[in-house]
């Protein structure tokens, strides 16, 4: 079982910048797949990015890309995401995940396995 360990959340104004970080348990596969979803109160979960841990290639959802960086450290079981420009409309419980075997980066909630406990960001106008 691998768990998920989710940081860097906070408070920022629009504008802003802000990076989290995920941590797995034990080292993750090169043919597994880790994700970034967000989930306002009242709202449905929404993906945000993914990457291939082998690979490293990255997906990003319209609303964030340009804005968002994807990133791992494969050594240390680390994943990052990067956020600027942050608007109140980014404002959500972040979740890291994992998709255990991946052949290919997927953006698709129902196929991650894993989920962290999640780590707040707030965009205050």
């Amino acid at each position: 079982q691998v768990q998920l360990v989710e940081s860097g959340g906070g408070s920022v104004q629009a504008g802003g910048s802000l990076r989290l970080s995920c941590t797995a348990s034990r080292y993750y596969s090169p043919s597994s797949c880790m994700g970034w979803f967000r989930q306002a109160p009242g709202k449905e979960r929404e993906a945000v990015a993914a990457i291939h841990i082998g690979s490293g290639s990255t997906l990003y959802t319209d609303s964030v890309k340009g804005r968002f960086t994807i990133s791992r450290d494969y050594a240390k079981n680390t994943m990052y995401l990067e956020m600027n420009s942050l608007s109140p409309e980014d404002t959500a419980m972040y979740y890291c995940a994992l998709k255990s075997v991946c052949w290919r980066t997927v953006l698709g909630l129902d196929e991650y396995n894993y989920w962290g406990q999640g780590t707040q960001v707030t965009v205050s106008s």
